[in-house]
């Protein structure tokens, strides 16, 4: 059973184009999952996969695109029916 986090990204991260480099490093690390803005400035991502590449997401999330300044970095285990593929909405 593949291994699913919840996370949470806090500081610059909206309007930098984080969602899309999210996407990215998921496809290329085979993870499937999704990126989406909250309404209070932070970006939220679920990850489904094999656990070492779930953990390399969780680490490229403290550095994001070029232009996002993150302050913060919450995952958490959880126990969801995997998604297909990866979502940026």
């Amino acid at each position: 059973m593949p291994t699913c986090r919840r996370c949470f990204v806090s500081g610059n991260v909206q309007g930098v184009s984080y969602r899309a480099a999210a996407q990215h490093k998921a496809r290329e690390l085979g993870v499937n999952g999704y990126a989406r803005n909250l309404t209070d400035g932070r970006v939220e991502t679920l990850i489904c996969g094999e656990l070492v590449s779930v953990d390399a997401f969780c680490a490229w999330l403290w550095q994001g695109p070029s232009h996002a300044q993150v302050s913060d970095v919450t995952c958490m285990d959880v126990e969801v029916e995997p998604p297909r593929g990866f979502k940026s909405g």
